[in-house]
């Protein structure tokens, strides 16, 4: 494929799978690659998955990517991960047991155990939070060859660049960076967490280093290509959309449901696990749901679903009133770890259960707007939908019905599109 001029390259690593994107110098995508890897074993409320998976499958994803694109044309490239899955390596590098996914809901004690050290607002009060995960860890019989703590998509830029130990604000934000003063904040000493174990932490988009020339050797890419710090999946997914101004929302409808919300100043209430990240000049203020496509495919392939869709009667609710969850726990528009699913009675007919499970999902994106007004944002203007859900016209019309806001079609949809246009900021014309 010949191109004039640069590609950056953004790369979303998933739930089930990474994708990458390469988009020009004016932002148009010209490639488009995404691989599979298995789903995260789940043990209760533990949730976890062997990070060497997650190298191995963006190995054949450059590969097949150096393949479609010229290699030597990358200029940058920017990563985004799930936000709240972590690990522990050593000095190398090397994971010393399976990541915990962002919905690993292990850490209760911990977390109660930060009240009345952690400051009200912060991002680190419920159980997946990445601070409540890393005292869980610390608490582990290898933790003396641990050196890093590590977000997701830290560990894969390790992988890259060779250098461990750096994230980017939007990740660390759940293990109890301070986006406001833009540090560690000193409560964090009287947890005794190792000095070391926590990333040096830089704004998205910020260069961190060049691909290793191990990796540049591998794939082709020119020495010299830079890696940028990413940010979170669903933070990504919202850059792609378009959306910019006070109002505008997005809610993601992938794995999970997420919902976000520019705002002029940033909004932390525990209680409902709403947070704040830096968004250029304004905030993204927003929370994710346990529930979303995961308890869909639960029940359903996509391909049922697919048939199922045409099938939908919008006009008329089942009245089902279900909360679907995948397992015990949620953590916004509230946060309650003990929580249960709610799917009974399911009605004989599978297109009815499958109605009232998307009911369920919006009426609880309808209680996360209303949540969130209630703190301080702004009553969405607009809503822009990104995921597999948004794919579905039905639902939207379900969910206008109940946001009663416009619902704008998004310039782009992928998570790595987003990030793409992050590596694409390298560009200083641009």
């Amino acid at each position: 494929m010949a191109t004039d001029g640069g590609l950056f390259v953004g790369i979303d690593l998933g739930t089930s799978g990474c994708r990458a994107v390469a988009i020009d110098e004016r932002a148009k995508p010209v490639c488009n690659i995404a691989l599979s890897w298995p789903a995260p074993a789940v043990n209760g409320a533990q949730v976890e998955q062997d990070a060497n998976l997650w190298w191995q499958t963006l190995q054949a994803l450059l590969v097949q990517l150096c393949q479609t694109i010229p290699a030597k044309q990358v200029r940058a490239i920017c990563i985004d991960g799930t936000s709240g899955t972590v690990l522990l390596a050593d000095k190398q590098g090397q994971p010393l047991a399976p990541a915990l996914m962002y919905n690993d809901g292990r850490a209760v004690a911990e977390a109660q155990s930060l009240r009345g050290i952690a400051p009200a607002d912060s991002a680190v009060h419920i159980s997946s939070s990445g601070l409540a995960k890393l005292l869980w860890l610390k608490q582990q019989n290898y933790i003396q060859q641990a050196h890093y703590f590590l977000h997701q998509s830290d560990w894969i830029n390790g992988m890259l660049c060779g250098e461990f130990g750096i994230s980017d604000i939007n990740n660390a934000l759940k293990t109890g960076y301070d986006p406001v003063q833009k540090k560690w904040p000193d409560w964090l000493t009287q947890l005794a967490i190792p000095a070391h174990w926590l990333p040096r932490v830089v704004a998205p988009g910020a260069p961190i280093g060049t691909l290793s020339e191990a990796v540049t050797r591998q794939f082709g890419f020119s020495a010299g290509t830079k890696l940028l710090a990413g940010t979170t999946d669903s933070t990504a997914a919202f850059m792609a959309t378009g959306a910019s101004q006070p109002g505008e929302a997005v809610t993601s409808l992938g794995s999970t449901l997420v919902l976000k919300i520019i705002c002029e100043q940033p909004i932390f209430d525990i209680a409902s696990g709403v947070y704040s990240q830096p968004y250029g000049k304004h905030w993204l203020v927003g929370g994710g749901s346990n529930s979303g496509g995961k308890v869909l495919r639960d029940f359903f392939s996509d391909t049922q679903m697919r048939v199922m869709e045409d099938q939908l009667n919008v006009d008329t609710s089942t009245k089902l009133d279900y909360y679907p969850l995948s397992q015990i726990g949620e953590r916004f528009p509230f946060n309650d770890p003990t929580m249960m699913p709610r799917l009974n009675p399911r009605p004989k007919k599978d297109v009815q259960f499958f109605q009232g499970l998307l009911e369920g999902i919006a009426h609880i994106e309808q209680s996360g707007y209303k949540k969130l007004h209630e703190l301080g944002t702004p009553s969405p203007t607009s809503v822009r939908t990104v995921g597999g859900g948004s794919k579905n016209e039905h639902w939207t019309t379900m969910r206008q019905r109940l946001l009663n806001v416009p619902m704008i079609k998004p310039q782009h949809t992928d998570a790595a599109y987003g990030v793409a246009l992050l590596a694409r900021q390298l560009n200083p014309e641009i």
